[in-house]
């Protein structure tokens, strides 16, 4: 369990992110979280240097249909990395387990099949207001942190393309 402030990263220690593209795909359920840790993720491309427009951001239901968005966006835009953003809680049920298992499984066969990256940015929490606390309340902000390794990865990805600009 993050016990940290999420949204700390030293800029200086990150790659340019200006000749990136990057996807967005949020989850629709519980939006009081997730349009958080979009604004997060937004807010940190742009501070290292992504463009506005370089920023593809698409909604989908729930959790579960992130793998298919990211899916989709891989196949039809060209970005250097996607952040798949969502939140489960916690329920009396085993479907919190069910879902959790398949967007994890999921985000992890798109990173093997497709030569993007594909940031896993779902909150897994037992409550909702662990979900508070990390998508920007007292432990900071998910999005923060998962964008900057978008960042990071677009810039492996990219390693032979504009060395100066990536930090390698």
């Amino acid at each position: 369990m993050a016990t940290t402030n999420l949204s700390y990263y030293d800029k200086a220690t990150i790659p340019n992110a200006k000749p990136f593209r990057f996807g967005i795909v949020v989850s629709e359920w519980n939006p009081e979280i997730t349009e958080n840790l979009k604004k997060g993720a937004i807010d940190t491309l742009l501070n290292c240097g992504t463009a506005n427009e370089n920023i593809i951001s698409w909604d989908v239901p729930g959790s579960f249909e992130l793998v298919y968005g990211c899916k989709k966006m891989i196949q039809s835009q060209k970005v250097d990395a996607i952040i798949a953003i969502g939140n489960v809680i916690q329920g009396e049920t085993k479907h919190f387990d069910f879902v959790c298992e398949g967007v994890t499984q999921g985000i992890v066969d798109l990173n093997i099949k497709y030569d993007v990256p594909v940031i896993f940015c779902v909150l897994t929490d037992n409550t909702k207001q662990q979900s508070l606390d990390r998508s920007g309340g007292k432990l900071g902000n998910k999005g923060i942190e998962c964008a900057v390794a978008a960042v990071k990865m677009a810039a492996l990805k990219n390693i032979d393309r504009n060395k100066e600009h990536i930090g390698f």
